[in-house]
């Protein structure tokens, strides 16, 4: 009799890599809002008289975005206009005061009702926006949102806002590359909804691109 064959090991069956749900990805404002939030909230808070004040000393960057078109600039000229020295803490209290006041008048019904659907799905629901993380991050708690990518404001080593950024502005490309940091470069990305040129990177990579797809106007009082 020939000796038996040595039989192969058997061991438990390889587990397949479970792949991760695709990414949903909301632009902010103009998208889920009606109008800029940074833009408003900055107005609000400093009120009418101070707000005229500042825009007015914002002249001169308003006049020079003209040629550099630059809105990360003009956006960190306004933010040390209107906010340096502000402490951390002092302006994350004034974020959520402003998103309980103002979320029903800014917030697009129907963008909400579409986020509210791709709840029900096996996906993680992104905000993607320029405006600062620190003003809109009360509105993404409210939204239940699985992350929120914007641009961050820069602190002082006493943790007051020093009027720059310390991320690049979260806009056209940049969008892309903070999606890819946050998810991998190989994310999916099942659906974007974005409604400028500055959502155009983020739509492109997108399987359903939802450009101004949304028009409601809210009923909140303003």
């Amino acid at each position: 009799m020939g000796q038996d064959q040595p039989r192969p090991e058997v061991g438990p069956p390889a587990e397949s890599p479970v792949r991760p749900p695709p990414v949903v990805a909301f632009d902010f404002d103009g998208t889920l809002t009606v109008r800029d939030s940074y833009t408003a909230f900055l107005k609000w808070r400093a009120g009418p008289w101070r707000y005229a004040q500042g825009m007015a000393r914002l002249i001169p960057a308003a006049l020079a975005y003209l040629f550099h078109r630059d809105r990360g600039r003009i956006k960190a000229a306004a933010t040390r206009e209107f906010l340096g020295g502000v402490p951390r803490q002092v302006l994350e209290a004034d974020a959520r005061a402003f998103a309980e006041r103002f979320s029903r008048s800014l917030l697009r019904p129907d963008a909400v009702a579409a986020w509210k659907r791709w709840r029900g799905e096996r996906v993680r629901l992104v905000i993607v926006t320029a405006s600062p993380e620190l003003i809109v991050a009360p509105f993404a708690r409210g939204l239940g949102a699985d992350a929120l990518l914007g641009t961050e404001l820069a602190f002082d080593a006493q943790d007051r806002v020093v009027g720059g950024f310390g991320t690049p502005n979260c806009r056209g490309p940049e969008k892309v590359a903070r999606l890819k940091a946050a998810f991998g470069p190989d994310l999916e990305l099942r659906a974007a909804y974005g409604d400028t040129g500055g959502d155009r990177e983020m739509l492109a990579m997108a399987e359903i691109k939802g450009y101004r797809v949304f028009k409601g106007t809210p009923q909140g009082p303003a």
